[in-house]
């Protein structure tokens, strides 16, 4: 039995390297997010059994589907990263990363750097497709890499029996600040018989539906918007756009105890940058932020968090 239904405008949470680690996918999950996606795993460390690499593709119990995120820049190393992928229960699909813009990615020839040689891009999807075992199998794109080529990319990805292909609507040099591209996204979802996922600057549900209805995507995908608002989803699925400071408390602590669960005391720390977005817009941020910044005790923090999202309003 198939876990996506395709009939429905589909939300999916976006990996994001350093943020959508397993406590985060928990918190967006009960909101109704109908696929998450692990952080971006190289394949590389995957095939040496990297520990920190391992577990990053383990999943929450709520998460189902869920895929796992591969990179790569080597036919061989996919294949190997897939085999390994196969042996583990609970993955429904894998995803190839072909959009990743980081210098580190793109140089070692990972991510997007793919969609400048389409024949490499083609081999790496059809290794998946050969090797993988899994229900699903996609792809993250762009629309280029200098010049914007969305349909060229996409009929390739197509061509490779994807299930869905993800899309953010910039080029590779226009990172995460040039304006996104939505007709190049209509412009896929007219070209190929896939269910595309629109991917970009979609921060609210007005963009949401905006983006939904102009580019006739079968769903949205949504990262950037989500960190510091994981909410965001809730208010996409019940069509709400007020959400009550105490919803956001209590969010925003459950995130900060399912961090402590899977990364043990040191969750505490890493915590800190995640404060830095939640408490965007609030009156005495700064102040706020400069006391965390000096807090490492997980019982301290915990109390200085509630105490500041209890006390606190945002500024209009």
């Amino acid at each position: 039995m198939k876990k996506l239904d395709f009939t429905k405008s589909l939300m999916v949470l976006a990996p994001l390297a350093g943020y959508t680690d397993l406590p985060f996918r928990r918190v967006v999950k009960k909101f109704g997010v109908d696929l998450t996606i692990s952080e971006m795993i190289s394949s590389n460390a995957l095939v040496y059994k990297s520990e920190k690499t391992l577990k990053m593709i383990e999943k929450h119990e709520s998460e189902d589907p869920y895929f796992v995120q591969i990179a790569g820049n080597k036919a061989e190393l996919i294949r190997d990263a897939v085999l390994i992928l196969n042996d583990v229960d609970g993955i429904d699909g894998i995803d190839l990363n072909c959009g990743c813009p980081a210098p580190k990615v793109f140089n070692h020839g990972s991510g997007s750097n793919l969609l400048g040689d389409l024949k490499k891009l083609e081999e790496m999807l059809l290794t998946i497709k050969k090797y993988s075992t899994k229900q699903y199998f996609s792809a993250k794109i762009r629309i280029g890499v200098d010049e914007k080529i969305p349909v060229e990319i996409a009929k390739v990805v197509a061509g490779c029996g994807v299930d869905l292909i993800s899309v953010h609507g910039r080029t590779r040099a226009g990172k995460y600040k040039a304006p996104v591209d939505y007709d190049a996204i209509r412009q896929i979802v007219e070209a190929v018989d896939v269910p595309i996922m629109a991917n970009g600057d979609i921060k609210d549900y007005a963009k949401a539906k905006e983006v939904l209805e102009f580019t006739g995507a079968a769903g949205v995908m949504i990262g950037r918007g989500a960190i510091g608002k994981p909410w965001i989803f809730h208010q996409l699925k019940n069509n709400e756009e007020d959400i009550s400071e105490e919803f956001k408390r209590e969010i925003i602590l459950e995130h900060y105890d399912s961090v402590l669960d899977y990364h043990g005391d040191h969750g505490a720390i890493m915590f800190r940058k995640l404060l830095h977005s939640y408490s965007k817009g609030y009156k005495g941020a700064s102040e706020f932020r400069d006391i965390i910044n000096k807090v490492s005790d997980k019982h301290i923090l915990r109390d200085t968090i509630s105490t500041f999202f209890e006390n606190t309003e945002v500024q209009l």
